[in-house]
């Protein structure tokens, strides 16, 4: 199971952490990441992180988001800075093990 949190509203240029954390001592083998969905747009990859710690970020976040994780406490997180008003969406945890798990959707608002 995947339990995101940390969503919530915040003034452009703020500041944002979403965490992910997986019941289950399968974790370290997972990809992890994070996609989002805007209002009337699909689903987007925002960024993954291997099981091995390598990282990779939609263009439109490259630089400005963070993604970690910290294997001990089963937990992912996704630092977002310098919020822009597009990077409002329900951001949603992803994992992968051999196939595919889904959180909850957690809702970032970014005022301009």
């Amino acid at each position: 199971q995947l339990q995101a949190s940390g969503g919530g509203l915040v003034q452009a240029g703020g500041s944002l952490r979403l965490s992910c954390k997986v019941s289950g001592s399968i974790f370290k083998f997972a990809d992890m990441g994070w996609y989002r969905q805007a209002p009337g747009k699909q689903r987007e990859l925002v960024a993954t992180i291997t099981s091995a710690g390598s990282t990779n970020y939609a263009d439109s976040v490259k630089g400005r988001f963070t993604i970690s994780r910290d294997n001990a406490k089963g937990t992912a997180y996704l630092q977002m800075n310098s919020l822009k008003p597009e990077d409002t969406a329900v951001y949603y945890c992803w994992g992968s093990l051999l196939r595919d798990y889904w959180g909850q959707g957690t809702l970032v608002t970014v005022s301009s």
